[in-house]
């Protein structure tokens, strides 16, 4: 006890109450098998003892606990988490409007205002996550519980190519809603045979809906991120256990996840004069809204993981039919074959993205519920 004391003595002189303790001891990778060892049923217990052990200055009065800052969403940063979908829009009906040659650069004009509009609002609204370093994180390396400067250089190395990973793969698979599924028709039927015109009846067919509706879903997928970040305020102001926290939490997440879906299929059925394309759509955005939350809370490596697979999913898809008329490689083509048979094109995207949108909602399920992964910033290590 000694020893646990010592190395998180700054923590517990800093800490005003077992709480604030039991937070830095969770994001520091102490769990209750942990403090079973010390003889305590859970970690809030042994925060209590801990909290009780550190010498206190009685000639002055403590202090009292400073309240948590409440999440604001600001009116523009509400318009701005707009403007990706507005703009796609107006692409679309620009492509459909253009005639001839205008096509080419009407879309690389409308794309390249997306990315910029996307990113902008990516980094100005409650998909940015909090500003600076989440408190308590873990990291190898350490010395009396703070990051050595090598340690935490290449931990910056490490989380902007992880981080630069999520981002490609995320390009890939908005990409494939668009343009996927009919060059994989258009691959398995011998072509393709020109590129794509941006028309849906052309030799190679765009599927505009999910990507717009997708878009669109930048305005939802922002106020759900903000209806979590105040959720997760309310219980760490409410509660007083780390079970407690979680207990209250995990509705919550999983509340603000059906919220967002509802939101998505109801953007689907209204975006365009299209097929709504709900499958293809709702898998891909049930896994980007898990990645981004965990993104925003510094956990990048179990995004970037689950992002990659499916975009090497859907590679595959694409190359195997490919190496398939390679003479005697025939058999490469057989998986992607039946699995169209079965359920068309959509089922390659569908089947990617939802399998990883799964895994991804469990990782999300224990570490969103955890106290530790919305503490603000500033708060103690």
């Amino acid at each position: 006890m000694k020893a646990l004391l010592h190395r998180h003595r700054e923590l517990c002189e800093r800490a005003v109450d077992p709480l604030e303790i039991a937070v830095g001891l969770e994001a520091h990778g102490v769990t209750d098998r942990t403090a079973a060892r010390y003889r305590h049923r859970d970690v809030f217990s042994l925060a209590e003892e801990l909290h009780a052990r550190v010498p206190h200055n009685t000639e002055r009065p403590s202090p009292e606990p400073r309240p948590l800052p409440v999440p604001r969403f600001r009116a523009g940063r509400l318009l701005l988490t707009l403007l990706p979908g507005a703009l796609g829009a107006a692409t679309v009906t620009g492509l459909r409007l253009a005639e001839g040659t205008p096509r080419l650069p009407v879309a690389l004009g409308g794309l390249l205002a997306v990315a910029l509009a996307t990113r902008a609002a990516l980094r100005h609204s409650p998909l940015a996550g909090p500003p600076g370093t989440r408190a308590g994180r873990t990291v190898s390396g350490t010395r009396a519980g703070r990051p050595t400067p090598g340690a935490r250089a290449g931990r910056t190395t490490i989380g902007t190519r992880v981080g630069a990973l999520g981002t490609l793969c995320t390009l890939w698979l908005l990409g494939y809603a668009l343009l996927g599924d009919g060059l994989l028709h258009a691959v398995l039927t011998g072509g393709p045979a020109a590129p794509p015109t941006g028309a849906p009846e052309g030799p190679w067919p765009t599927a505009t809906a999910p990507a717009l509706a997708l878009l669109l879903a930048c305005a939802p997928a922002a106020w759900c991120a903000h209806l979590l970040a105040a959720a997760a305020h309310r219980g760490l102001t409410d509660s007083r256990t780390l079970r407690q926290f979680t207990a209250a939490m995990t509705p919550r997440l999983l509340g603000t996840y059906a919220l967002f879906l509802a939101a998505l299929a109801a953007l689907c059925g209204t975006a365009l004069h299209q097929p709504a394309a709900y499958p293809q759509a709702l898998t891909l955005g049930a896994l980007l809204l898990p990645a981004r939350l965990l993104t925003v809370r510094h956990h990048r490596r179990a995004p970037a993981r689950a992002l990659g697979a499916a975009a090497l999913v859907e590679a595959l898809a694409l190359a195997l039919p490919t190496a398939g008329r390679l003479p005697g490689c025939a058999f490469l083509a057989a998986p992607v074959q039946t699995l169209v048979d079965v359920g068309g094109e959509a089922a390659v995207p569908v089947l990617a993205c939802g399998i990883a949108a799964l895994a991804l909602l469990r990782h999300a399920g224990r570490t969103l519920t955890r106290a530790s992964a919305h503490a603000p910033a500033g708060a103690p290590e």
